[in-house]
């Protein structure tokens, strides 16, 4: 094991031999040409000419060794089902799916929605998708008929899977009907629906010639056999939507090759899983960690993924524990909002079972507070506690420890130092000028070309590519939009967003987004969205509305009526993901004298901090407005 610096100055200093060492830890079909393409900034293509792919690589090239290991694990404790799949059985579940999607016209470039839960069945579409050299787009399951209609009508799919519903805390959610009501909105309507029947809605909405049963076309396909569409490196491979500051999603395309290499690359080096041994990720698959670590990057690494459909608490807060010591789990990935709802449980639950296998307890999606590392470290003696920071965008960590190269001594409040390959930075927010000094605060940016793994474009759009990430600074840089200092270590500390996203543990959602779902009631004249500091999610988000009727501004049940309305309209709109903590009515949002709202003015009132230089508002007295708003009503979570 030798030192990281070096591992890393070497990734920096000589990309093209360093990345062409982790490229073998894949399967070629085609030899690259080149390492990097980097002639078209900031556009980058790696592995250029080389053919592959994820699926031969998750699943295939494993049988010769380990047809009969375990693969994937699934177990819900929402349904109380368990199902096991080794290699060899994952081999066919995924050809078999390859060919159900072939026979309903799926073929290599073509989109694919899935909008499914955390079954066995969702990853078989995503690995068949690959096969195929389709390309999968997942759609978070709570997302709201609207915004998978938006989503649809940017990826123009064939086919979309999903399933009768999914299930939350032992409640049903209904997924078809929201389909349906997406399909009838979006003006690019795939023409098939694949559904997968669960029996957990009777007499589920059927579609006739449109819907086509899982169940059913599977019989028919049992015991397929389909070839491996091979891959150019730069293919896309999926697209995964985001928030951004607008109101559209932005499609963050992934490629092939470079998803595949960067992947095996971080099993190896950064979550040190062992071929043979057992990750258990608890995230979902709508989400990049999903995509990442509990379907790809395990099964390239050989490895045992854990698919969980459940809630770290229920039927009590031992479950993720009992996972732990049931299937002997070396590496658990998981985010800090999970750890500090286990946190308000009762502490035995952590004594109540052997965790003495978990090696590694990777935390991310938003900023890690140390008392909340220090505990769950403090809780799991024989778990070293690693934070990591990284986005959709980037598809694995951007900074974090390598301990697979190094261990490096932790330090609380810190995800760490640069993931080799990342020339990160800092600089000054308005000049751009790096930030040199120790402690100082600056915009964490990465220096072009983006390593292998990262975002290629944005879907179907390469100006909002340049324009949304390298065209904040005279000197183009892709700006993660995070505030940051570096100590004199080099480890970095993440302060929060510089623009208008709200994490909402490990979520996030646009306020542009919300903005216009509320200016969508016919009663709202005018509203501002902010994220608030919450001790359990990180953020939470907080609107303030301005009615057209000012009578209704009078009476706190007419106030109330309306918050539980805009609420509501939130929740069919975008889906409960993102529901306001709270709505507060008010007469007035304050604004400079240029119209431009003061939103960091309100958030910094909502977190009962100074709101700043106030010279520049209009109407002073907008923000007591929101300030007596905010002492007489506290927030309804």
């Amino acid at each position: 094991m030798g030192s990281y610096l070096d591992f890393y100055r070497r990734s920096i200093e000589a990309p093209e031999a360093f990345w062409a060492e982790q490229a073998r830890l894949i399967d070629w079909e085609r030899p690259f040409d080149a390492v990097l393409d980097a002639s078209r900034p900031p556009f980058a293509r790696w592995f250029v000419g080389g053919r592959t792919n994820l699926c031969h690589n998750a699943v295939d090239r494993h049988l010769a060794t380990r047809a009969d290991q375990p693969a994937l694990v699934f177990e819900s404790t929402e349904t109380d089902q368990r199902r096991q799949y080794t290699y060899a059985q994952l081999h066919a579940e995924v050809n078999r799916t390859a060919a159900m999607l072939r026979s309903l016209g799926v073929k290599r470039g073509d989109r694919v929605i899935v909008y499914m839960p955390m079954v066995p069945e969702a990853v078989f579409v995503l690995l068949a998708c690959a096969r195929l050299g389709a390309i999968h787009s997942v759609v978070f399951g709570g997302f709201a008929a609207h915004s998978l209609a938006m989503r649809i009508d940017d990826a123009k799919p064939v086919l979309l899977v999903t399933a009768d519903a999914g299930m939350r805390a032992g409640r049903v959610v209904p997924y078809k009907p929201l389909v349906d009501e997406a399909l009838t909105l979006a003006k690019h309507p795939p023409a098939r629906v694949l559904v997968l029947d669960r029996g957990l809605v009777p007499n589920s909405p059927v579609t006739p010639e449109r819907d086509v049963d899982f169940a059913t076309l599977g019989r028919e396909h049992e015991g397929a056999r389909v070839p491996v569409e091979w891959m150019e490196s730069s293919e896309p491979s999926y697209i995964l939507y985001t928030s951004g500051t607008t109101g559209k999603p932005k499609g963050v395309q992934r490629d092939t090759g470079g998803y595949a290499v960067a992947l095996a690359s971080s099993m190896r080096h950064i979550y040190t899983g062992q071929p043979g041994e057992v990750m258990f990720t608890a995230s979902d698959i709508g989400w990049v960690v999903g995509h990442s670590y509990i379907v790809y990057g395990p099964l390239l690494n050989g490895m045992t993924t854990v698919l969980y459909e459940g809630l770290p608490i229920r039927p009590d807060a031992a479950v993720w524990w009992r996972l732990i010591e049931q299937y002997r789990v070396s590496v658990m990935f998981t985010s800090p909002t999970a750890i500090r709802i286990l946190k308000k449980q009762d502490a035995a639950f952590l004594k109540r079972h052997d965790t003495s296998s978990l090696r590694y307890l990777f935390l991310a999606g938003e900023p890690l507070d140390a008392p909340t590392h220090a505990w769950i470290s403090d809780a799991l003696p024989s778990t070293q506690v690693l934070d990591n920071y990284w986005q959709t965008e980037t598809g694995w960590p951007i900074l974090g420890p390598v301990p697979g190269v190094e261990p490096r001594k932790r330090k609380l409040g810190s995800p760490g130092a640069a993931i080799y390959g990342y020339r990160v930075k800092l600089v000054d927010g308005l000049s751009g000028e790096e930030v040199t000094a120790a402690n100082q605060k600056g915009v964490l940016v990465i220096q072009p070309p983006l390593p292998p793994g990262c975002l290629s474009t944005v879907w179907g759009d390469d100006a909002r590519f340049v324009s949304t990430y390298f065209s904040s600074f005279d000197t183009p840089l892709y700006n993660t939009f995070d505030w940051a200092t570096r100590d004199a270590d080099g480890d970095y500390f993440i302060l929060g967003r510089t623009d208008d996203v709200i994490n909402v543990a490990g979520h996030r959602l646009g306020t542009r987004e919300i903005e216009e779902a509320i200016s969508g009631h016919p009663a709202i004249a005018e509203v501002a969205v902010v994220g608030v500091k919450d001790e359990l999610k990180g953020q939470v988000v907080m609107a303030f509305a301005v009615p057209k009727d000012p009578a209704r501004l009078q009476r706190e049940e007419d106030r109330d009526a309306l918050s539980r309305e805009v609420m509501d309209t939130v929740g069919r709109t975008l889906g409960a993901v993102a529901r306001p903590a709270a709505v507060y009515v008010v007469a007035n949002l304050p604004k400079t004298r240029s119209g431009k709202l003061l939103r960091r003015s309100i958030q910094a009132v909502a977190e009962d901090r100074e709101p700043g230089d106030l010279t520049t508002i209009e109407d002073p007295g907008a923000l007591e407005g929101i300030q007596a708003a905010l002492k007489a009503r506290p927030p309804k979570a």
